[in-house]
């Protein structure tokens, strides 16, 4: 049997990246790679020469059978996303299931990942919280919100920067204007930052200045 690697990858910082992810990436067999392109730059910086293969949300479906192939017949395998920890909001759950399936070992290496530091900054309690990722687009995120209007740990979620300023104005409508609400951006980047307040007074500040880059936003729960 062979093995399969979960690799965390910078989310911004390329120096954020652990000596141990390094060699990894350097020893393994294969590299899987959400995209090619983005990752290609990661590894040429860290001259890392190990053949990749793309393994995203579109084809992993189609890959996963495969690669379990290859994991019984000795391959070493290492996952990783465009940035974070895969399977966190990103492709990785499928092929880590199948594995555990087929008793073939899987590691996972700590590292990067942008919840944690967005959350350990709000200065909001981090002793227990729930981690929601993306709201569901469409269908569902009305009954979702209404669920979690009555959700008293510190909720963390992932949003698009053309989204933010819609799902501030529902945190508002559904969890109250006045609840604490803190918004981190483009962490571990050169514009990195941090908004703190109210509901509507960081809506308020991203109304007057559009967001850009990566966002985690995090939510004080139900006093």
């Amino acid at each position: 049997m062979g093995k399969l690697f979960l690799v965390p990858t910078p989310i911004g910082n390329l120096q954020d990246i652990t000596f141990r992810a390094v060699t990894v990436l350097k020893e393994v067999d294969l590299i899987l790679a959400e995209d090619t392109r983005t990752s290609g730059k990661l590894l040429q910086h860290f001259d890392i020469n190990t053949q990749m293969h793309s393994h995203h949300m579109h084809n992993e479906h189609r890959t996963t059978e495969s690669l379990i192939n290859k994991l019984k017949a000795g391959a070493t395998l290492a996952l990783i996303s465009d940035a974070g920890t895969p399977a966190i909001s990103d492709p990785g759950f499928l092929l880590t299931r199948a594995c555990v399936e087929n008793n073939i070992e899987v590691e996972c290496l700590p590292g990067a990942t942008a919840f944690v530091p967005a959350l350990v900054n709000s200065g909001l309690p981090n002793d227990r919280f729930v981690f929601e990722g993306f709201l569901p687009v469409k269908k569902g995120r009305q009954t979702r919100l209404e669920l979690l209007a009555e959700e008293t740990r510190t909720m963390v979620f992932y949003e698009s920067p053309h989204k933010l300023l819609k799902t501030l104005n529902q945190f508002v409508e559904y969890f109250g204007a006045e609840r604490p609400v803190s918004v981190s951006r483009e962490l571990t980047k050169l514009y990195e930052e941090t908004i703190r307040g109210t509901a509507t007074e960081v809506l308020d500040y991203y109304t007057n200045k559009p967001p850009k880059g990566e966002i985690v936003i995090v939510v004080g729960g139900k006093k």
